[in-house]
């Protein structure tokens, strides 16, 4: 028998594609628009958000008898918030750029849809062991998004990935610039964000079309 059962895998599994968090929630666009106009901050704050959710879902899981119903939003904000402070000194402590960069969105994961949403709708029924593996799945399907705008974001918008130059030398031009090729500034701008993650809805539905919805 694996470590995982069938029960459990899908709850990695689902969120990265049939129930992914912001193409089929429509979760945590905020982020999605603010920060990925380059990968490196994309992928940051896919680790971010996964840490604070995986762990918070544990830590809410384990608290979930001794919670008083009136107070638990409440209860779960001052969770989300200390592992989000916890998250923010990580980044200072050993990547001061970036933390300037992210700043403000990473204050945001506190309020971020798809984190209290987990901890309401699953982690306070169910184990934390299974809280855990949803933390995670839901993470990464979130992540997954950001990673695939920011990748084309940062690509088409400055020519880089990482911060490297992979397009060739636009002062210079080299490479593709050498035959006339010039950067979409446009991509840079946060309602590009939104274009793109509507390509990616549109190919997931018409891929799927059981995800499309009547009306």
């Amino acid at each position: 028998m694996g470590l995982l059962s069938k029960k459990d895998s899908k709850l990695i599994l689902d969120p990265l594609a049939d129930n992914n968090p912001i193409t089929i929630q429509v979760l945590g666009i905020c982020s999605a628009l603010a920060i990925t106009a380059e990968l490196k901050a994309s992928i940051v704050m896919s680790i971010s958000v996964m840490a604070v959710l995986a762990i918070g879902n544990v830590v809410i899981s384990l608290m979930r008898n001794i919670i008083p119903s009136k107070i638990r939003i409440i209860v779960q904000l001052v969770v989300v918030a200390a592992l989000v402070i916890i998250v923010d000194l990580v980044l200072k402590a050993y990547s001061y750029e970036l933390s300037k960069t992210l700043s403000v969105f990473v204050g945001l994961i506190i309020t971020n849809c798809i984190i209290m949403g987990r901890f309401e709708a699953f982690a306070l029924a169910n184990g934390p062991w299974r809280s855990f593996l949803d933390g995670i799945g839901n993470a990464a399907g979130y992540g997954l998004i950001l990673i695939i705008v920011g990748f084309f974001r940062e690509l088409l918008g400055s020519g880089t990935l990482l911060g490297f130059k992979v397009l060739g030398d636009p002062i210079e031009k080299t490479g593709l610039y050498a035959i006339g090729y010039e950067n979409n500034g446009f991509m840079l701008l946060s309602p590009m964000a939104l274009i793109v993650v509507g390509i990616i809805i549109w190919i997931q539905r018409s891929r799927n079309t059981a995800l499309i919805e009547d009306h």
